[in-house]
């Protein structure tokens, strides 16, 4: 709900991200006592147009619903991103050598503190503002039901939105509503009145979709108003993944359930799994040739270990693991590995207790195949069987499967014994859907060498 919509609220919020970045460039090129030539000119500019795409307006929620320190934490990431991509297209341009090193350095440290207090101080400037006399909005809303009820308690307990919540309008009596505590203004058939002479701004209707007569009904007689109406449709009361609003030729769709990388999050995704993938691997490399010759010796067989699973959108992958049994099982009957399995060879059982038989997925990475974070992979047969008694199993599809997950920092790695288990994990997994940011894939990243170290669940 963009209730908010007047041109320079909207201005700040969409620009002061990548104002207050080129700001801070400024003003650090400024304390050094340099000027601003053209090579740094062009930085600025291009600074500009990328931080447009990759911060997001400012979040008014901030003081009321997230942390701090998350804020910050996905201002940092998001920054870290930027300053990385521009580090590299300088290296490819052969211009790094005419920007100051400490120059960039103090540019780098102190532009995230800056984003973090003009943000807090930019929320109570537009708070103040809309809280204040004719700034404030008058709304009703027509619809006694959970939907209503809940946009009811966003606009009083959320002040920054510039709305003055008059109350509900339903045709049914307070006794039949069953709930109490609520300012009933009338029925259905006194809203047009009530709007024109209460002056009334906004008008919400959170009517069920097949309540369309009395809906239709109603619009025709809000015509004689020019009060501004929306139509809160009910499948918002349902688990939505990444629900946002599109269209199609002018036809306005509403997506109930999306991937999170869609547009510059895709780009901001992959190019930070290619460069993970590429630094892991060139450090790693000597550590796998070890581990190649270790598992060799240890027991015959193939050194790496292809086994397919579902990746995104469903479609079967090949994924790359070191061979830690004496079998390679990759069949319609796939036996999870237990802590006394005997198909466990002595290297590989070091091998899974340490993740590091999961390094060659960073290949996989790099193909394009999988994801540095993203739900774990699950083999095809475990994926056949649970789908038909998870609710919502394969909704984990909708992005790249990853080396490391939510579900995996949060105590669910290595076996699921129980439907129980495999249940909570799925419900990470689908949490990691809806609430995904750069930040927590950063976090995500640092958790997990910790998780792994400490955990004895992988067998």
């Amino acid at each position: 709900m963009q209730a908010i919509d007047r041109p320079s609220v909207l201005l700040v919020k969409s620009l002061l991200n990548p104002i207050v970045i080129v700001g801070c460039f400024i003003l650090t090129i400024h304390f050094y006592g340099l000027k601003i030539e053209k090579h740094y000119f062009l930085l600025l500019v291009i600074t500009f147009l990328i931080a447009s795409l990759i911060f997001d307006e400012i979040d008014l929620e901030l003081d009321f619903k997230s942390s701090l320190l998350r804020s910050f934490g996905n201002i940092f990431a998001r920054w870290t991103f930027l300053f990385g991509f521009l580090a590299i297209l300088g290296f490819a341009a052969k211009m790094s050598d005419d920007f100051s090193r400490k120059l960039l350095l103090t540019w780098f440290v102190a532009t995230p503190l800056v984003l973090i207090a003009v943000q807090l101080l930019a929320r109570r400037a537009l708070q103040s503002a809309v809280s204040q006399g004719d700034a404030q909005r008058r709304a009703i809303i027509v619809g006694v039901n959970e939907l209503g009820l809940k946009l009811a308690r966003q606009f009083e307990s959320a002040p920054y939105l510039g709305i003055s919540f008059a109350g509900f309008f339903d045709d049914r009596s307070p006794e039949r509503l069953g709930v109490s505590h609520i300012n009933l203004l009338g029925k259905m058939n006194e809203v047009a009145e009530f709007v024109r002479t209460k002056s009334i701004h906004l008008i919400y209707i959170a009517l069920p979709m097949m309540a369309q007569p009395r809906i239709f009904d109603l619009l025709d007689k809000l015509r004689d108003t020019t009060a501004s109406i929306y139509f809160v449709p009910d499948i918002f009361v349902f688990d939505l993944i990444q629900a946002r609003f599109g269209n199609i030729n002018g036809i306005p769709v509403v997506a109930v359930c999306e991937s999170p990388f869609y547009g510059v999050n895709r780009v901001m995704k992959r190019i930070v799994d290619i460069l993970f993938a590429s630094i892991i691997l060139i450090f790693i490399s000597p550590l796998m040739l070890a581990i190649a010759i270790g598992v060799k010796l240890s027991s015959p067989g193939p050194v790496i270990f292809k086994q397919r699973r579902y990746g995104l959108d469903g479609e079967e992958i090949k994924v790359y693991k070191f061979r830690t049994m004496t079998v390679c099982e990759d069949g319609h009957n796939v036996r999870q590995a237990s802590k006394t399995d005997n198909r466990i060879t002595r290297f590989g059982r070091f091998l899974r207790k340490t993740s590091l038989d999961e390094l060659p997925q960073f290949i996989n990475v790099l193909q394009g195949r999988m994801s540095i974070v993203g739900p774990r992979p699950h083999a095809v047969a475990h994926n056949e069987l649970y789908r038909t008694q998870i609710k919502g199993y394969m909704i984990r599809h909708k992005v790249k499967p990853g080396i490391t997950g939510w579900a995996q920092v949060n105590g669910f790695r290595g076996e699921t014994d129980t439907l129980q288990k495999m249940k909570a994990r799925i419900e990470f997994d689908l949490d990691y859907l809806r609430n995904w940011s750069l930040s927590l894939d950063l976090w995500i990243i640092l958790r997990t060498a910790g998780v792994f170290l400490k955990q004895d669940t992988a067998y």
